[in-house]
């Protein structure tokens, strides 16, 4: 109750950090409605400006939602807590197949490619100035965008897929904002938009991708930007069918004012096609990581996108960190050139053991999602009971709240590094943790 928690504080930092610390222990609940503006002003003893202030900087960070007369509240999920923080601890002895780290085994090896580009910047050091994106690296990875329809446009290195879609919301988003995103999603993204002061928007998911009818609706419903995985999503390991890619520009046409994201962290572990949605709006970008096929600590990714898109996310990126190590984007490159990853290869191995255990459960009669990448999402009617059962069996899963608004319970499973001899054991207890399931509904909202 509001009634038990005093705000405190003479300044606007004092009084923001006075509620922000109340978020964060619990004291002040999610949806909970703070006191308006005046009231809490002459409660203190202070301007109403400065608790506007303090409130406005509550919204900026993620911790609070304005809706106009109807006043401000605590968000449903404020960032401050973290969506990382669902974590499931792992004894030892467990079996973890929460993390969602790809298998090591399948990760190349880094030490030749590092030595030729620390060797190649012996002889030509990267000095303030320079170019920030490596001209080979820029090349070879607009030669793939093309060969897979990617519109054309300039590239960009950021740290990662995240630092991209931060940097692009950025650019272009308010706080208050609205954002439609995969629900279930990628828990990472599903906290950074609250973090940049934005509303995130739901849109359910099945096998192939976002549901149009749910797009159009947020669209319509004032959502500013629409985030969607490509491929392997996660947690769902959706794809983009051709069919639903054309759906999705179609509503993407008819709101050509909506910033489109597209994150295709799967290139190279997966096997199907790519259906880019870039086109039919002004502002797009297209961020293609390195992670998952190359490893997760080289934090690459080649971004794309519209060219005043590029230009507000590079300029930004000058006053930051400037570039991406250039060392990093030379071994990424000798790695793309040399073939170091099979991508056909690989994708067959994680498919096989998507696939095994989607069929070892199917013949329980319970329904298992997973059409590319590394992840298997299971549909639970009870994630915290499901969770805890199977951690007592001896394998940790992750819950399914660390990537869901308004979707139905689940538990993603991380196949990566699950042999044939763990498919029976781990499908039996799965079936034990939550009893069968029937039905073969595809969507997961």
């Amino acid at each position: 109750m509001l009634e038990d928690y005093r705000i405190t504080g003479r300044r606007a930092a004092e009084i923001s950090a006075s509620i922000e610390g109340a978020v964060g222990e619990g004291a002040l609940r999610p949806g909970q409605l703070l006191p308006p503006i005046r009231e809490l002003a002459e409660r203190l003893g202070v301007n109403p400006n400065t608790v506007a202030s303090a409130y406005r900087t509550l919204r900026e960070r993620g911790v609070i939602e304005t809706a106009g007369r109807r006043g401000s509240r605590v968000r449903p999920k404020p960032a401050t807590t973290a969506r990382d923080a669902v974590r499931v601890e792992v004894p030892q002895g467990v079996r973890d197949l929460s993390d969602g780290n790809p298998d090591p085994a399948l990760l190349p090896p880094l030490a030749e490619a590092f030595a030729a580009a620390a060797e190649e910047g012996d002889r030509e050091p990267v000095l303030y100035g320079h170019a920030p994106v490596e001209p080979g690296l820029a090349g070879f990875a607009r030669a793939g965008l093309d060969a897979d329809g990617v519109p054309a446009g300039p590239v960009a290195v950021t740290s990662g897929a995240l630092d991209a879609m931060e940097r692009v919301l950025a650019a272009h988003l308010r706080p208050g904002d609205a954002v439609a995103v995969e629900d279930p999603g990628w828990g990472s993204a599903l906290d950074l938009v609250p973090a940049l002061g934005l509303r995130t928007v739901p849109v359910g998911v099945d096998d192939e991708g976002p549901l149009p009818d749910d797009v159009r609706r947020a669209l319509a419903g004032g959502a500013r930007a629409l985030v969607v995985t490509d491929r392997a999503q996660n947690p769902t390991g959706a794809a983009l069918s051709a069919a639903r890619a054309r759906a999705l520009r179609a509503v993407l046409a008819d709101h050509p004012e909506t910033l489109l994201i597209e994150d295709d962290h799967g290139h190279h572990i997966v096997d199907l096609p790519l259906h880019p949605l870039a086109g039919p709006t002004r502002n797009w970008a297209f961020v293609r990581s390195s992670a998952k096929a190359y490893g997760p600590d080289l934090r690459l990714a080649v971004l794309t996108g519209d060219a005043v898109t590029l230009d507000r996310v590079r300029g930004r990126q000058r006053l930051g960190p400037g570039w991406v190590s250039r060392t990093v984007q030379r071994a990424v490159l000798r790695l793309w050139t040399d073939r170091a990853v099979d991508p056909a290869a690989v994708a067959a191995q994680y498919g096989r053991r998507r696939n095994a255990l989607i069929g070892a459960l199917a013949r329980q009669g319970i329904t298992a999602h997973g059409r590319s990448g590394m992840n298997v999402w299971v549909p639970v009617p009870d994630e915290t009971g499901a969770v805890a059962r199977l951690l007592h069996a001896g394998w940790a899963v992750a819950p399914g709240a660390r990537f869901r608004m308004d979707a139905p319970p689940g538990i993603r499973v991380t196949v990566s590094t699950l042999t044939a001899d763990d498919i029976g054991t781990l499908s039996a207890a799965i079936g034990a943790a939550i009893g069968p399931r029937s039905g073969e509904s595809r969507t997961y909202a």
